[in-house]
C-alpha cells in the first residue's frame, strides 16, 4: 500500500452501502470520509462510517489460525499419522487454543469434515453466514456446502431479518428486492416508513427523507410502536404491538371502500383483485372503526384513513424494516404492503416503490448468490432444499447435525432462544469459524481462521437498493479472504476450486447469478465505482424494477390476502383484560453508534464510549410502576442480565424498548421459537416480559 494515499471503497456497516474514501498512511487508516459527489453518501457518513474503523488494527483481531486444545485431545487417536505428529508440536496460544500453521489447519478441517460426513452422512453438516462478507465469498460458501460437502443446509442471517420481505415480495410481485434507488425520495410526493428506526439504523437514507420534508417536496408518515426520532419530521402513527397486518389491511380497506384504487393499473398488471377486494371489505378486522375497541389507540380510527388517502392519491414510496418482518405474520405484512402499491400503481415508476431497508452490508448479495436453503444462486431451485436455521438447531440437539461452518455470523448472540441455541452448539463435534474477533460463537469453535475484514479485500457488495459496489482494500494484510480459506479446505477434499483471485471467483459467480449480475464485470464495476450499478445488469444497469411487467412468470402481480389474527397486546386491550404490574411488551432495535453484535463497533473507542451497555427505554408514565432504574426481564425461555432503565416520553405506557448489541446483556435469551409461519424469521419485535426491579446501591463519591 502506497504511503499517504486516499482510497475509495464501500462502508462495512449497514445495507445503505455508502461510498467512502480513506486517508491511509503507512498502511494505517487515519480518516474515513465521503466525497461530496458520493452517489449513496451524498457527501455525508454516519458516525459508524466515519469513526468506526478502529477495529481494523485492533489488538484483539484474530491474526492466525487456532485449534481448540480439547478438540485435539478428543481426536488425537483418530488423526492421520502426519496430522497426529504435527498436532503434537502445536504451540499454545492461550488457555483454550493452540496457534496452528494455516496449511496444517486447513488439512485438519478437511480431515474432520470428511470424517463426520463418512460417519454420519452428508446431512450432518451445515453452513451459516455470508451476509457480512463479499459476494465472492458468499458464493463460494454456498458452493462449498452444496458441492464439497454435498449438504443442502446453508443459511444466512436473512433468517432473522428480511427473509420475510423476500417471501412476501416474491409471492406478489416476483422479486424480493427494493424497487427504486434511494434518490427517488427526492422525486416522490409522499413517504411512509413502517417498522424502521431509520435515523439510527440507516442514517444516510433518513437524511434524504428529512431533506425532502424540509424542502416540502414530500410528506412523511412514520408508523411504529413508539415515537422514533424520524417521526419528529413528519406525522407519527403509533400502533399497538403485533398490529402491522391489522393496520395495513385497514389502509387497503379505505382505498377500496373509497374507490381510490387505480383500476387501469390493476386490470393491466395484476390478478386476483376481485377476490382480494371482497375479502378485505368483508373482513371485520379491516375496517378502521375496529380500532375504537383498542384501549389507548382509538385515535387510529381517524389517522389510518388519512394516511391511506395520502398514499393512494400521491406518488408514494413505502419503506420498512425489521419492525415489519420480525413477527409471526411478517411475510403476510410484506404482502399487504405490496398490495397497497399494486392497488394504487405506486410501483414501477420514478418516485414510487417498495423499499425494504436491509440491515447487513451484503445480506442482499448473500441471498442473490444462493446462501439460502431453498434458493441457489440467482434464486434458482436447488437440487435439494435444506433446513432453515431454527430447524438446524433442533437437529443439532437431536444429534443429527454434527458439524457447522460459520462465516461472519454470531449465531450464539444474534439469534433467538439462546439457551436452546447454546444447547445445540454444545452438542456439535465440530465448529469451524471464519472471523475477525472472538465473538460468542467463535469462543465455541474448534477451528478458527482469522480472515480479512471488508477494509482489507477486493470484492463486490450489494446494498439495500440492489447496488453492486466493487470494494478495494484500504490497507494490506497477509490474512486470507473467506473464499481463500474455503478454497484451500475444498482442495484437500475434492480439488475442484481452482480460483486464483477474487476476480476469478466473481467471473464464475456473476454467470451463476446470470439474470442479475451477468453484465457486471470487474472492469465495468471499477469504472462505475462511485455510482455503483443496480441489478439486473446486462449492458446497462436497471435503476427501477417492474416498469412494464412484474418479475413473475407471466409478468402479473398477484393479490394474496391474509386476515389478521387477534392476539397478544391487541387482544388483551380489546377484551379489556388487566395487565399485571410487572407485565410489559418489549421490542428491540439498534442504536446509531453500535452495529448488530458490536464485534467491530465495540473495538472502535469513538463509538463504544458512547454506548457501552444496552439500555431499556420505558415510558415516563411507568416510572412508579417499575420502581427502579435497573431491571431484569424474564420470559419462559430465559432472562436478561441486569439492565439500566431510562424513562422517556416517546415510549407508550406498558411497553419497553431495548437494544441487543452487547452479548453480556443476554437480551436474546428471552425470545423463544415463535417465528413467521412461512419463513421462520424470529418474533424479535414483540415479546411479553415480566420485569423484576433491581436496586443497586450507588457508590459514594
Amino acid at each position: 500500500m502506497q504511503h499517504g494515499s486516499d482510497i475509495n471503497s464501500v462502508c462495512t456497516y449497514c445495507g445503505t452501502g455508502c461510498d467512502i474514501t480513506a486517508q491511509v498512511e503507512h498502511n494505517k487508516i487515519i480518516k474515513i470520509y465521503a466525497q461530496n459527489d458520493g452517489y449513496v453518501s451524498q457527501g455525508k457518513l454516519c458516525i459508524k462510517g466515519a469513526q468506526g474503523f478502529g477495529f481494523v488494527d485492533s489488538s484483539e483481531r484474530i491474526r492466525n489460525a487456532r485449534v481448540k486444545k480439547s478438540f485435539i485431545e478428543k481426536n488425537i487417536d483418530e488423526l492421520p499419522r502426519e496430522l497426529k505428529a504435527r498436532a503434537k508440536t502445536l504451540k499454545s496460544f492461550d488457555e483454550n487454543y493452540f496457534e496452528a500453521p494455516y496449511e496444517f489447519t486447513t488439512s485438519l478441517a478437511a480431515w474432520k469434515l470428511m470424517d463426520i460426513k463418512e460417519k454420519y452422512g452428508r446431512h450432518a453438516f451445515c453452513g451459516m453466514g455470508g451476509a457480512r462478507t463479499s459476494c465472492e465469498s458468499s458464493y463460494i460458501f454456498q458452493k462449498f456446502v452444496r458441492n464439497a460437502m454435498n449438504s443442502p443446509h446453508v443459511d444466512n442471517c436473512a433468517r432473522v431479518c428480511h427473509s420475510a420481505s423476500l417471501k412476501g415480495m416474491r409471492t406478489t410481485i416476483g422479486e424480493g428486492a427494493a424497487t427504486n434507488p434511494f434518490d427517488d425520495i427526492f422525486k416522490t410526493e409522499n413517504i411512509i416508513v413502517m417498522g424502521s428506526n431509520t435515523t439510527e439504523a440507516h442514517p444516510i437514507v433518513s437524511n434524504r427523507m428529512i431533506k425532502a420534508v424540509r424542502d416540502k417536496t414530500a410528506t412523511l408518515t412514520v408508523i411504529d410502536v413508539r415515537q422514533t426520532q424520524l417521526a419528529k419530521f413528519g406525522e407519527a402513527m403509533v400502533i399497538p404491538y403485533e398490529a402491522n397486518l391489522l393496520v395495513l389491511n385497514m389502509m387497503a380497506y379505505v382505498i377500496l371502500s373509497e374507490n381510490l384504487y387505480d383500476m387501469d393499473f390493476i386490470e393491466s398488471r395484476c390478478m386476483g383483485f376481485e377476490e382480494y377486494k371482497e375479502s378485505i371489505l368483508n373482513d371485520p378486522f379491516a375496517n378502521p372503526e375496529y380500532t375504537k375497541n383498542i384501549k389507548g389507540y382509538e385515535y387510529l380510527a381517524e389517522q389510518i384513513p388519512q394516511v391511506a388517502r395520502l398514499y393512494a392519491t400521491k406518488k408514494s414510496m413505502f419503506f420498512w424494516g425489521l419492525g415489519i418482518t420480525e413477527h409471526l405474520d411478517g411475510s403476510y405484512a410484506v404482502m399487504a404492503i405490496t398490495h397497497l402499491a399494486m392497488l394504487t400503481g405506486n410501483v414501477g415508476k420514478t418516485g414510487t416503490g417498495l423499499m425494504p431497508l436491509r440491515g447487513q452490508n451484503n445480506v442482499q448479495g448473500a441471498c442473490d448468490t444462493g446462501c439460502l436453503p431453498y434458493f441457489g444462486p440467482d434464486y434458482s431451485q436447488p437440487e435439494e432444499v435444506g433446513l432453515m436455521t431454527p430447524h438446524l438447531i433442533d437437529e443439532m440437539i437431536a444429534g443429527k447435525v454434527k458439524a457447522m461452518y460459520v462465516m461472519g455470523e454470531d449465531i450464539a448472540h444474534i439469534h433467538p432462544n439462546q439457551n436452546k441455541v447454546h444447547k445445540g452448539l454444545e452438542n456439535l463435534e465440530l465448529i469451524i469459524s471464519n472471523e475477525l474477533f472472538m465473538n460468542e460463537v467463535t469462543k465455541m469453535a474448534d477451528i478458527i481462521f482469522g480472515v480479512k475484514s471488508a477494509y482489507e479485500k477486493t470484492g463486490v457488495y450489494v446494498n439495500a437498493m440492489r447496488r453492486l459496489h466493487l470494494s478495494q482494500p484500504l490497507v494490506d494484510t497477509d490474512l486470507p479472504d473467506d473464499w481463500e480459506v474455503l478454497r484451500d479446505i475444498e482442495n484437500k477434499i475434492n480439488g475442484e476450486f481452482e480460483f486464483k483471485d477474487s476476480e476469478d471467483v466473481w467471473n464464475e459467480a456473476k454467470e451463476a447469478v446470470g439474470s442479475r449480475f451477468s453484465g457486471a464485470t470487474y472492469h465495468k464495476l471499477a469504472k462505475n465505482r462511485n455510482r455503483g450499478m443496480l441489478w439486473p445488469i446486462k449492458k446497462e444497469d436497471t435503476p427501477i424494477l417492474h416498469v412494464e411487467d412484474f418479475r413473475t412468470t407471466d409478468g402479473k402481480g398477484t393479490f394474496a390476502y391474509h386476515q389478521y389474527q387477534l392476539r397478544e397486546q391487541v387482544k388483551k386491550l380489546v377484551n379489556k383484560e388487566e395487565f399485571a404490574k410487572n407485565e410489559f411488551y418489549l421490542t428491540t432495535g439498534r442504536t446509531i453508534v453500535q452495529y448488530n453484535n458490536a464485534a467491530q463497533t465495540q473495538r472502535s473507542e469513538a463509538l463504544n464510549s458512547k454506548y457501552d451497555k444496552d439500555v431499556v427505554l420505558a415510558s415516563i408514565e411507568d416510572k412508579d410502576r417499575i420502581g427502579s432504574d435497573h431491571i431484569i426481564m424474564r420470559t419462559q425461555y430465559g432472562e436478561t442480565a441486569v439492565l439500566p432503565v431510562k424513562f422517556v416520553k416517546t415510549i407508550k405506557q406498558g411497553t419497553l424498548f431495548t437494544t441487543f448489541h452487547h452479548a453480556a446483556s443476554k437480551v436474546n435469551y428471552i425470545f423463544g421459537d415463535e417465528a413467521d409461519e412461512l419463513i421462520m424469521t424470529a418474533k424479535f419485535k414483540s415479546v411479553r416480559v415480566e420485569i423484576e426491579p433491581i436496586f443497586i446501591e450507588k457508590e459514594e463519591k
